[in-house]
């Protein structure tokens, strides 16, 4: 009996060590770089950050920045289509190696997953239509709703900081974008890089609200634990400041959006180290 009873206990520890080792699902550098191929998770509906074009090629900033560090890594880049919601996901089940998709570094995700150095600066704001502008949420009275993407620092703060106020939640910016065009919300609360956009590109809205909340920093994300990659990502991004690549690539794929006047507030080169 107590031969059966060691043996239970002993196959109980072996299947709780390979339930341990299964969580780690992350390919390390090495591993990356034999294959060959980087999996980096990108947005397809973010224009201009990461959005499938016309003749269904990937662009955008951070598309931009995606193919320069696969032709430094010298693999080939597999791009993943990405939403706000499954970005955490994505890495913890190894779907990718890389989210570049305008992570917001928060303290609640880096204990989720590891944040290399910022390339971009951000905050959040609101738009809504000219003819009702939320310059303050006070505004807002008890049957309005505020759109916002699921999994997006801005349905967080406003859960966190403005519970009384009703959200109308969407899985993807394009659904959200529908809703603020079609009266589903008052107003659109997200990153102010989005919101600025949609407003200059969108006649007949105006970001009343530019800056919500604490300035916050967007960088790369690895799996919790992939030093190895997170110290290449480090290295790389301080290698490129001495380039000023954060600024090509706002200039290739930004200025036409937002003009030269937000360049220097909105990129963060070389991680903002100062050597």
């Amino acid at each position: 009996m107590k031969k059966i009873l060691s043996l239970i206990i002993a196959l109980v520890l072996v299947l709780t060590l390979a339930a341990a080792s299964a969580d780690t699902v992350y390919r390390t550098l090495d591993d990356i770089k034999a294959s060959g191929t980087v999996n980096i998770g990108v947005f397809s509906d973010k224009n201009p950050f990461g959005y499938v074009d016309e003749y269904g090629e990937y662009q955008g900033y951070d598309v931009y920045f995606a193919r320069r560090i696969a032709e430094d890594l010298g693999v080939e880049v597999n791009f993943v289509s990405t939403e706000a919601a499954n970005r955490v996901e994505y890495l913890e089940t190894g779907k990718v190696d890389i989210i570049l998709a305008n992570f917001t570094v928060t303290p609640e995700r880096a204990e989720k997953v590891d944040f290399a150095l910022p390339y971009m600066n951000v905050a959040l704001g609101v738009v809504s239509p000219d003819s009702r502008v939320i310059t303050d949420l006070s505004q807002l009275t008890g049957d309005d709703r505020v759109i916002v993407i699921s999994g997006t620092t801005a349905e967080d703060y406003l859960i966190r900081n403005n519970p009384e106020i009703l959200l109308q939640k969407y899985d993807t910016y394009a659904n959200a974008k529908n809703a603020l065009e079609n009266g589903n919300g008052v107003a659109w609360a997200n990153d102010n890089t989005e919101v600025i956009a949609y407003a200059l590109q969108n006649e007949g809205f105006t970001v009343g609200i530019p800056s919500l909340g604490s300035q916050d920093t967007i960088a790369p994300a690895v799996s919790k634990g992939n030093e190895t990659l997170l110290n290449w990502l480090n290295g790389e991004i301080k290698a490129l400041g001495a380039e000023n690549f954060f600024h090509k690539d706002y200039e290739a794929t930004l200025v036409d959006t937002y003009g030269l006047d937000y360049e220097d507030s909105l990129v963060v080169e070389g991680g903002g180290v100062t050597e």
